[in-house]
């Protein structure tokens, strides 16, 4: 793409003028020595001046959970961590919550967010599963959009990573991600895709790792040829920091299609680098201007180049209410036998509140990573449960006088736990805890266990306690949340958005070495299409619990499935209808899952996959009509032989449950036959 020409040197300048018009602009107006300065940053968090044409520093902020302390230099709201957000299954609350991070980084003069993070949670090791969203790529796509969307509207750049495959925290600078294509275009590419197409995301961060043998930031196949050429990306793409040591040189992160080198003066994109690159003929000052126009372009959307770009607000009492309603929505209920819980004065009058997490924090200044914020104040959840008591309960501090024990325990954002830098070692709890754990279940077995932590862990005491709680790093209001959830102010609703497995060898990745950590820095994804709970469908393992999966303290009565028509064409809609009928006495919140399964799946296809979920709320007694709309390419599979996207022709069944393992209802429809190829970018 060329400048246009027909653009003034002021353009620019005015406001009025449509985006591209003013880039355009700018690349006249810039000379090459600015241009080439542009592209590495100065500094940690901002990009170079250009003080002759009136360009002050973009600045960039972390992270995908609030503004970091550590990119900012201010306290700002911390809400709840990535994977608790996903627990949610709620697109609009994530909608609010991307409002919320948009005016907060504008209020610190952010232009971009580094977030939200997106990876596919391929192994329950991963020290990041905690910041990202979910296994599934529905899910994640569905979650994706309105937070990008949120964001955006607040005029602040939304940015999307880890591009691409991310997935491990172990040697992360040298592995490099052995993928398919077809694994590539069905589980860990269309959350970046939906990103940029429905969200129209105006930055993406380029991952650390190599994706089949090429760095990320210098892979033109990601993003050139599929992030700008097929999917229409018009945004910048920005290094994950000191990514960049890694690629060859300075023409081929160029050629590669990557904006901006993070931080400061950069590697390959110093300026002395690029310039002498340059006066090699290794690329043209044209080559220069396809990378450097999606970071103009992202200055111009936001509003940076303008004389006045209104201030935001952090820390408002409203940010901190949705940070509290956001760790509420997430509260998984695990297990309840015996309806425990709610905690209700008339059977259990005396609680004891143990543990190591029931009085820690978790948000603090690069606490787990990147992803750390340091806010004002933070509610831990012993303060959580002093102030939302009331009066209800006597507190006593052995288990063995006590009608129940709430037990606190989990994990922390320190290395080789829930953090970035270090994956975990194993899928234990520290064996301090779990002996904590069997020596009060001895006294006391009345014991609900209350967790903290934002990956999988195993569980061998499962089967001897009554209840459990997931409660995930539910941000600066979270003690209060947690309580409210106990003691019943809050009816939980949060789903599982990984699978739990029993073992860590139930788990796809952890076959060998070779799959995970990697064999010679090199990780093969052997399992191909089978991540999370469609390797445990594949192969009908039992998780410890199974995707999607969460309680509630009321009960849903599922009935009525009719589906629109029972056979369509490929270019046709299924709209699947059903009523959900809240049959307790407490109004609560379900997800209804829809998952599909094909009658003529192959042996290398998943048995069925999420397609569609809504999140209805339901007073006591109430019955609601749901309604969930499956476009047939949303069931086109990709061909690996014929490097294209086919469509599934014949018989599938659409399967309504409460999670992938509690399928309530289903009902099959057809996909004529037709030329099963299809024209679809790759």
């Amino acid at each position: 793409m060329t400048a246009d020409t027909t653009s003034t040197l002021e353009d620019y300048l005015d406001p009025e003028c449509d985006p591209e018009t003013r880039v355009a602009s700018l690349l006249l107006a810039l000379s090459l020595d600015e241009k080439l300065s542009l592209c590495a940053g100065q500094g940690f968090w901002k990009t170079k001046s250009v003080e002759r044409l009136g360009i002050k520093p973009f600045r960039l902020t972390d992270g995908p959970r609030g503004i970091g302390w550590h990119s900012s230099g201010k306290r700002c709201t911390a809400f709840p961590s990535g994977i608790a957000q996903a627990a949610s299954w709620d697109p609009e609350l994530l909608e609010q919550f991307g409002e919320a991070l948009g005016q907060e980084a504008r209020a610190v003069g952010g232009g971009t967010v580094l977030g939200p993070a997106i990876n596919i949670a391929r192994t329950p090791l991963n020290g990041r599963t905690f910041e990202y969203l979910s296994e599934d790529p529905v899910l994640n796509s569905e979650l994706v959009v309105p937070i990008v969307k949120g964001i955006q509207r607040q005029g602040v750049a939304a940015c999307v990573k880890h591009f691409a495959v991310n997935n491990q925290e172990t040697d992360r600078m040298r592995v490099d991600a052995r993928v398919c294509e077809r694994a590539l275009q069905e589980i860990y590419l269309p959350a970046f895709r939906a990103a940029v197409e429905e969200g129209d995301a105006w930055s993406i961060m380029a991952a650390y790792n190599a994706v089949n043998g090429v760095a990320a930031c210098e892979n033109k196949d990601l993003l050139v040829t599929r992030l700008r050429e097929q999917w229409g990306f018009r945004g910048f793409v920005v290094s994950d920091w000191f990514a960049v040591r890694r690629t060859t040189s300075s023409a081929a992160c160029v050629e590669g299609g990557l904006s901006l080198e993070m931080p400061g003066r950069g590697s390959k994109y110093r300026y002395k680098n690029l310039k002498e690159s340059y006066t090699q003929d290794q690329f043209t000052e044209q080559d220069i201007d396809d990378v450097l126009r999606g970071l103009l372009m992202a200055m111009v959307l936001v509003g940076h180049l303008d004389p006045e770009r209104v201030r935001g607000k952090r820390n408002t009492p409203d940010h901190q209410a949705l940070a509290c309603t956001m760790a509420e929505s997430g509260m998984t209920l695990l297990k309840n036998e015996g309806d425990l819980l709610p905690l209700d004065p008339g059977r259990c009058r005396k609680i004891a509140a143990l543990g190591p997490r029931l009085k820690k924090r978790n948000c603090l200044p690069l606490w787990g990573g990147s992803a750390g914020v340091w806010p004002p104040h933070e509610i831990t959840p012993w303060m959580g449960l002093q102030n939302e008591n009331q009066g209800r309960f006597e507190w006593v501090s052995n288990p063995k006088d006590a009608d129940v024990v709430l037990l606190f325990v989990g994990l922390s954002h320190r290395p080789g736990l829930d953090s970035e830098v270090k994956d975990k070692s194993s899928l234990s709890l520290p064996a301090k805890q779990e002996k904590l754990i069997t020596d009060t279940l001895k006294t006391n077995p009345n014991t609900v266990i209350v967790l903290l932590n934002g990956s999988p862990i195993a569980m061998p005491w499962v089967n001897d306690v009554p209840a459990i709680l997931e409660c995930w790093y539910p941000g600066m209001e979270g003690g209060t949340a947690i309580a409210r959830t106990l003691f019943g102010d809050n009816n939980p609703s949060g789903k599982l958005p990984v699978t739990f497995p029993k073992t860590l060898q139930d788990s796809p990745a952890h076959v060998s070495a070779r799959t995970f950590p990697g064999d010679g820095q090199t990780v093969h994804y052997d399992e191909e299409l089978f991540v999370g709970y469609r390797h445990f469908d594949k192969y009908d393992i039992e998780p410890l619990f199974p995707f999607g999966h969460g309680l509630s303290y009321s009960k849903f009565a599922y009935d009525n499935l009719v589906l629109s028509q029972e056979s369509m064409s490929s270019d046709e809609e299924l709209t699947i209808s059903l009523t959900v009928t809240n049959v307790s006495d407490v109004a609560g919140a379900e997800v209804v899952q829809l998952y599909v399964a094909s009658s003529q799946v192959s042996e290398d296809r998943p048995v069925q996959a999420l397609k569609g979920f809504r999140k209805v709320w339901l007073e006591a007694g109430a019955t609601q009509m749901v309604t969930i709309t499956v476009p047939a390419s949303s069931l086109h599979i990709f061909d690996p032989d014929l490097n294209q996207w086919m469509i599934q022709n014949g018989e599938h069944t659409a399967r309504l449950g409460s999670s992938s393992r509690d399928i309530r209802l289903q009902k099959t429809f057809t996909i004529l036959e037709a030329d099963a190829s299809l024209e679809k970018a790759v």
